[in-house]
């Protein structure tokens, strides 16, 4: 695979713009995003398990129901969640895809994000939408910063590969910063491939994805109501469609794991105030299921994320962590390792302390990507979390969310 730098474009048939329409004050920030393509598209989605759902979902959740979409609308700014005329304002946002732009109103994913209970104002977004479909073209980049919302980079990767030796493209964007905890895709996320896929294996191989990568990113605890994550296959790379789990599926299936990988690194280390992002990897567990809670339970500890803020050597919290785990292991086999471009320190040794330089773990701890390394020492599976530090920014960024 080679990484190429083109975004949802990158993917043959696609073509995305994004506006400052006027949902959000700040003029310099924008806040429609738009990605069509030329044909119609295989496409497949995930949503969030919160009980509380922003309306798009349900009305994205019905248009998909045929597998099938030949554009994604996104605003940032409001959520359009809680509110009475919620579903009837989503639609109205995919009517004017089709009004704008001749895509059928129900071949449309529709996306919002931004606070929760403010009733969205339909003025800008139709008042911005001329701009918006004029502008399409190579502009993925314009995309990923209107569905930003917190953020402060954004999230864009692109990747070349081949499938069945045709060279396949896929693209991405991403927003995600806070309100992020691993129950299916916190956030939303956005990606475009020109490889040839029926909408079933589509559908299962981003399922499959998703567990092992956005599902184990944790920021702050919080699931949030919008999240959602969605794939349009045009099918221009010209490789046989694939239809069943076979190697071109397992090739594809790779190029998926690998962007959704990069995306999920990227916001955890995007996260609302964070310093440095936490990478914890388990391995050499008796099974899949117990190494992802153990890994989940280490990225989701707030006393670790503020012990790391501190760059604190505090391994008795990664032990609390994992000893709270809801799996059976054994704890007296465990082994603990700090990790990054300093060099690497064990703090734990088959569940006790180890004599180690405290000021060398801090050097350690200082660098922007840090690894927590624990070995269970009782098989072979393994799994990998993200997550950031704890900061005082965090609380000042969610104080005045509103103001």
């Amino acid at each position: 695979m080679k990484e190429i730098f083109t975004g949802l474009c990158a993917a043959k048939g696609f073509k995305a713009n994004g506006v400052h329409c006027g949902i959000r004050k700040n003029k310099t920030k924008r806040d429609l995003a738009l990605v069509t393509c030329d044909v119609m598209c295989t496409a497949a989605s995930v949503y969030t398990t919160n009980k509380v759902k922003g309306a798009p979902i349900f009305v994205t959740k019905n248009n998909l129901t045929n597998g099938m979409a030949k554009a994604i609308i996104c605003n940032s700014g409001n959520a359009n969640t809680c509110n009475s005329d919620g579903v009837e304002k989503a639609l109205k946002m995919c009517a004017l895809v089709e009004e704008y732009t001749g895509i059928n109103k129900e071949d449309v994913i529709v996306a919002s994000t931004g606070v929760i209970g403010q009733p969205i104002d339909m003025e800008p977004i139709e008042k911005g939408m001329t701009e918006l479909v004029l502008g399409l073209g190579d502009h993925s980049d314009f995309a990923a910063q209107a569905i930003m919302t917190t953020d402060t980079v954004k999230k864009e990767f692109a990747y070349e590969f081949e499938v069945d030796g045709k060279v396949c493209h896929i693209g991405a964007i991403a927003k995600g910063s806070g309100m992020i905890h691993p129950n299916m895709a916190t956030l939303l996320c956005f990606v475009t491939t020109d490889v040839a896929i029926s909408s079933k294996m589509l559908q299962k191989a981003l399922s499959s994805v998703i567990k092992d990568t956005l599902n184990m990113v944790s920021i702050d605890g919080d699931t949030s109501t919008n999240d959602m994550a969605s794939v349009m296959a045009s099918g221009l790379a010209g490789n046989k469609e694939i239809v069943e789990e076979n190697k071109d599926y397992e090739d594809f299936k790779l190029a998926l794991m690998t962007i959704f990988t990069r995306l999920a690194k990227a916001i955890a280390k995007d996260g609302e105030g964070a310093t440095r992002m936490m990478e914890c990897v388990v391995y050499n567990a008796e099974s899949v299921d117990v190494a992802k809670k153990i890994a989940k339970s280490v990225a989701c500890s707030s006393l670790l994320k503020a012990a790391l803020f501190a760059s604190d050597a505090n391994w008795g919290r990664i032990l609390c962590a994992i000893g709270y785990t809801d799996a059976d292991f054994d704890i007296m086999k465990i082994d603990v390792d700090l990790v990054s471009k300093a060099g690497s320190v064990q703090v734990c040794n088959k569940g006790f302390g180890v004599a180690f330089d405290e000021d060398f773990a801090t050097k350690v701890l200082k660098e922007d990507e840090v690894q927590i390394m624990i070995n269970c020492n009782s098989g072979n599976a393994k799994a990998t979390a993200w997550g950031c530090d704890l900061t005082y920014e965090y609380v000042k960024i969610n104080a005045e969310y509103r103001t």
